[in-house]
């Protein structure tokens, strides 16, 4: 039954796509700044990491113990967890966001490449580097909407995987080492990380795999411990290892240039090797996919 859930539900993604309206984690985002509204005030550092412990808890503890009952109900169980990642997964969305972008640079239409990539990176659109930000958009993405997510529903069925969308959603809205977030946003981040930390580097494993095995490997070794994140770190140098490109470098955020290390070898991206990316997706897919029904006929036998 884990087995065909997991079918159903990339099948559902693929083929249907992210809802138009009334998505789950849009929901959950006007509910975190809700929340927020109600918690967020001037306090000390540690009243601050204190009220932003407990405002997790309210968000994510509630809709896990729902989604566990739920999903130990007979025959709307079933429903349930084939809905619950179906929602989690953004595989056809990561090839709906990029695809265009190395679309727009085939036809030369800069202006259009820039606009849309910034709408899936937050570095100032007027600096960035168009194919080298989608790609690392791409393999960081591909962990976080794929393979974390895929990774914590064979753990833990429909609440593992909602418990940690919604942690990786909070992440994304408060994870930030700036003023407001440093201290009230510290839980989160450092829950992400750690609900990160295995799946992040199976996805890395995976990515060196199926592409330059011994590059990548290298910069996962030599590159990944000079990431800021412990978990993106990893997954872009294996990455950019395995596709044989050099990303990383400097990022301007906000008006401010920001020293990246340089991940992989090779040369810089181009338009194409966005779609290069996205096949090393498909394939990783394909690959954890092929391995869990493998290790269920094993343990079958």
């Amino acid at each position: 039954m884990l087995f065909a859930t997991i079918i159903v539900a990339f099948t559902l993604d693929w083929f249907v796509g992210e809802p138009k309206r009334f998505h789950p984690l849009v929901g959950f985002g006007l509910l975190v700044k809700r929340v927020e509204h109600y918690c967020y005030a001037e306090r000390s550092n540690t009243q601050q990491i204190i009220v932003g412990t407990l405002a997790v808890g309210i968000l994510i503890l509630p809709f896990t113990i729902l989604c566990y009952l739920l999903a130990d109900m007979p025959i709307v169980g079933i429903t349930f967890n084939i809905l619950a990642l179906t929602f989690a997964i953004g595989h056809k969305s990561l090839h709906q966001h990029a695809t265009p972008i190395a679309d727009a640079l085939a036809s030369n239409d800069q202006a259009q490449a820039r606009y849309l990539t910034s709408r899936i990176v937050s570095r100032d659109p007027a600096t960035l580097n168009i194919p080298k930000a989608t790609i690392e958009s791409v393999l960081e993405n591909g962990a976080d909407s794929i393979f974390n997510a895929l990774f914590w529903f064979v753990i833990a069925g429909a609440p593992g995987v909602i418990a940690y969308r919604l942690s990786n959603t909070l992440d994304a809205m408060w994870g930030y080492k700036n003023n407001r977030y440093l201290y009230f946003g510290r839980f989160t981040a450092r829950l992400d990380d750690c609900l990160n930390y295995i799946p992040a580097r199976l996805t890395g494993l995976s990515y060196a795999l199926l592409g330059n095995t011994k590059q990548a490997i290298k910069a996962w070794k030599q590159q990944a411990p000079a990431c800021e994140s412990p978990n993106a770190g990893v997954v872009m140098a294996s990455g950019a290892g395995a596709l044989n490109l050099t990303l990383g470098g400097p990022a301007q955020y906000d008006g401010i240039w920001h020293r990246r290390p340089n991940l992989g070898f090779g040369p810089e991206p181009v338009a194409s090797d966005i779609f290069r990316a996205l096949r090393l997706i498909r394939h990783t897919v394909l690959l954890w996919i092929s391995t869990l029904f493998l290790v269920m006929v094993i343990s079958y036998a």
